[in-house]
């Protein structure tokens, strides 16, 4: 079994890719190879609307015809069992990279007929990973989560079942002395980075172990 972690992040070894690291190891404590794509190594761009892929007998027909470093990202995933979302979240969103990939993944499967039918020949196991610097009771007090559930349904109705992973009051920096967060009780961080992190790699873990099991 094949899984691909995807890290939307554009800190490699942040909280995002700490966690999918750990899902990553989950997985392949059940067996799976596993894989992590850091989106911001690579140079590409959102779906451009050429409709190649929904071109009647083209060359392109189901698949996206831009060539560039998504591409072989993109045909890695025609055959994953599963693939592991992650993303802080940036103005109550997934970063850009992580959108720009979700159109590039998803729009070509997506058919222009009366059921928006899927060309996905099969259904998969998905996760998302979603991390927050606000706490749970500033997150529930936003619109946040209803709006990231169209992430789940945009993945299930497509590509097969989905799983997400909310991990709010994450650490941000090594010395918040430093910058303008005022917003933040520096030490509350800390104490939260030391005590709850833990247990948010612990449920990541298990996310990707559930990955395999599907």
């Amino acid at each position: 079994m094949k899984i691909i972690a995807v890290n939307g992040s554009p800190r490699k070894n942040g909280n995002t890719g700490i966690l999918l690291n750990k899902a990553l190891e989950g997985a392949a404590s059940n067996g799976a190879e596993i894989e992590l794509i850091n989106l911001y190594d690579l140079n590409y761009k959102g779906c451009k609307s050429c409709f190649a892929c929904k071109l009647i007998n083209g060359n392109s027909y189901g698949k996206c015809a831009i060539n560039d470093e998504m591409k072989p990202i993109l045909e890695k995933i025609k055959s994953s069992d599963a693939i592991i979302f992650g993303s802080p979240i940036y103005l109550g969103s997934i970063t850009g990279e992580m959108r720009s990939f979700m159109e590039r993944l998803i729009f070509p499967y997506l058919v222009y007929d009366e059921n928006h039918s899927s060309l996905f020949d099969r259904r998969i196991s998905i996760g998302l990973i979603y991390t927050f610097g606000v706490n749970e009771q500033r997150l529930e007090q936003t619109k946040w989560k209803e709006a990231l559930k169209y992430n789940e349904f945009l993945l299930e109705r497509f590509l097969g079942k989905t799983e997400s992973l909310f991990v709010t009051d994450t650490y941000q920096f090594d010395d918040y002395s430093k910058y303008v967060s005022t917003a933040f009780d520096a030490n509350e961080k800390l104490k939260r980075r030391k005590e709850v992190f833990p247990q948010d790699c612990k449920k990541a873990f298990e996310l990707g172990k559930r990955l395999v099991q599907i």
